[in-house]
C-alpha cells in the first residue's frame, strides 16, 4: 500500500521563489510507484492544494488534511521543500510534530537555532579541526557605528541577515563608507546582523544526511566565481558560476572534511539532509564553518541533486531514502 505524501512549498520570505523550484524538481523524482503526492502551498494568506484542472482545495489546518470528491485526505509523512521561514526555522517543524506527522527534516529545535547563524557558531564551535571567522552579531534596536565595528573586526567584512538564506540581503564590505548601506540592507531582511571578517579561500559546500546506514556524507561541491561573493545570482543563474563535483580536495582534506562535517551534523542534532557550506583557507587549508542549511535547494541547478549524482544514485532513490527514514523514526 503507497503512503501518501505531501510535498509543501511556498513561504512567507523572498525565498518563496526557490521553494517553488525546489518543488518542481522534488516533484518530478518522487517514486509515483511507493507514494502518492500531493504538493500543498503555503502562504501568508492561504494553505491549499492545487489539483489537475488548477482548482485550489484549502488545507484543515486543524488536522493538516484535505477534502476532495468528499474524501478526505491525511498524510502519512511530509515532505518539506519550503526554504525560510515557516518551513527552515522550525514553525512548521512544530506544527507537524503536535499533530504526529513525520517529516524529513531537522526537528523544530535544530530548525529554529541553525536559522540563526550566530547562535549556530556558537554550538558548532570546540569541534576539534573545525574554525569560526571572527564576528559580532548586532540588532536593529541598539545600532551600532562603523567604528565600534572596526575597533573589534578587520575589513574586508561579510554582512548578512542572521536569519536569512539564498544569500538575500547580504554584502561584502571593503571600506568603512561601505557599512551604513551594507548594514541597511540586511536589516531591511532581519532585525539580527551577522558582521563576520572574511575569510581567504575556496568555498565548497557539501551534503549531509541520515539514512537507512547512518550519517552519510555526499561529495562536495566546489565553488568558483567570478563575482565577490556566492550571491543570490551566483546560486541561481545557470552558467554564474563554475560548481565543481567532486570538488577538489586531497585524500587527508577529504578525511578532515568528513569527520568535521559529521561531527557538527551530530552536534547540532541533525536529521533528513543539510548542506553546510565551508572555505578551506588559503594557505593553511584550514576549515572555516560558513553556515548550515537544514532546507537545502533541490532546484536544476542546487548542489545537493549535483552531488547525489555524484555519488553513484539516483535523485528518484535518495528521496525514496529520506522519506522512508523519517516514516521510520516516527515509528
Amino acid at each position: 500500500m503507497k503512503n501518501t505524501i505531501a510535498l509543501v512549498t511556498g513561504g512567507f520570505t523572498g525565498e518563496s521563489y526557490v521553494s517553488f523550484k525546489s518543488a518542481a524538481v522534488i516533484e518530478q523524482n518522487i517514486d509515483r510507484e511507493k507514494f502518492d503526492v500531493y504538493t500543498v502551498v503555503i502562504t501568508q494568506e492561504s494553505w491549499y492544494y492545487v489539483d489537475e484542472n488548477a482548482v485550489k482545495h484549502p488545507i484543515d489546518k486543524n488536522d493538516f488534511s484535505i477534502v476532495l470528491n468528499d474524501s478526505v485526505i491525511r498524510f502519512d509523512a511530509v515532505f518539506i521543500g519550503l526554504h525560510g521561514s515557516p518551513g527552515e526555522d522550525g514553525k512548521l517543524q512544530g506544527y507537524f510534530d503536535m499533530l504526529g506527522i513525520p517529516y524529513n527534516t531537522c526537528d523544530a529545535l535544530t530548525s529554529a537555532i541553525t536559522m540563526n547563524k550566530g547562535y549556530t557558531k556558537a554550538i558548532v564551535a570546540g569541534i576539534p579541526d573545525l574554525n569560526v571567522a571572527r564576528s559580532l552579531q548586532v540588532f536593529s534596536h541598539t545600532p551600532v557605528s562603523a567604528e565600534e565595528i572596526l575597533s573589534q573586526l578587520n575589513l574586508p567584512l561579510f554582512i548578512k541577515p542572521n536569519n536569512g538564506g539564498s544569500s538575500i540581503g547580504m554584502s561584502k564590505v571593503k571600506t568603512a563608507e561601505e557599512l551604513p548601506e551594507a548594514l541597511a540592507r540586511a536589516f531591511q531582511e532581519d532585525t539580527q546582523v551577522l558582521i563576520e571578517e572574511f575569510v581567504s579561500g575556496r568555498e565548497f559546500s557539501i551534503g549531509v544526511y541520515r539514512g537507512k546506514e547512518g550519517i552519510q556524507v555526499l561529495p562536495c561541491t566546489e565553488v568558483i566565481t567570478d563575482r565577490e561573493f556566492f550571491d543570490f545570482e551566483a546560486k541561481y543563474t545557470p552558467g554564474a558560476t563554475e560548481e565543481i563535483t567532486p570538488g577538489r580536495m586531497n585524500d587527508e582534506e577529504l578525511e578532515r572534511v568528513e569527520r568535521v562535517i559529521k561531527a557538527a551534523y551530530s552536534k547540532l542534532n541533525c536529521a533528513g539532509v543539510v548542506r553546510i557550506d565551508y572555505f578551506l583557507e588559503e594557505g593553511t587549508g584550514k576549515f572555516f564553518f560558513i553556515e548550515v542549511n537544514t532546507v537545502p535547494g533541490q532546484t536544476e541547478t542546487s548542489f545537493i541533486p549535483q552531488q547525489v549524482r555524484a555519488a553513484g544514485r539516483t535523485i528518484k532513490d535518495f528521496y525514496t531514502e529520506l522519506i522512508e527514514v523519517s516514516l521510520g523514526a516516527s515509528k
